[in-house]
């Protein structure tokens, strides 16, 4: 329905509980850290110390927090190589797929409109003074 219609439409609510998809589903996924990672994975299987290489910034810690927290939504593998020294690498699943080609839209236009954005950010600050 569009806003010029004269019929009232119920507004989207996003309850703060598991039973809102928007919430429950985005959350964990558009995380910083997050959606970094996804797109790193979009490349091929990695290895930890690569991710972190790949992603500047980010901390041993807390790439160990959202490598778990996306193998614990679906998005991503683990693998254990029994080697010695010991291996493992990082993949995106199916669903992890599915989610990141979307995305990668939102890559393409954050490069394009960056210089925008900033520049939004520069004269909205000046206006706070």
């Amino acid at each position: 329905m569009s806003k010029h219609e004269t019929r009232p439409r119920e507004k989207r609510q996003f309850p703060n509980n598991p039973s809102c998809p928007v919430r429950d589903v985005l959350t964990p996924l558009t995380s910083k850290w997050s959606m970094l990672v996804l797109f790193a994975l979009m490349e091929g299987p990695e290895r930890f110390s690569s991710l972190k290489r790949r992603i500047d910034g980010i901390s041993q810690r807390m790439l160990t927090v959202t490598v778990r927290q996306l193998q614990r939504e679906g998005y991503i593998l683990r693998t254990a190589y029994p080697e010695v020294p010991p291996r493992v690498e990082y993949q995106l699943t199916s669903l992890g797929d599915e989610v990141v080609k979307p995305l990668c839209n939102l890559i393409l236009w954050s490069e394009k409109r960056h210089e925008d954005i900033r520049s939004a950010r520069t004269v909205f600050d000046s206006q706070q003074d």
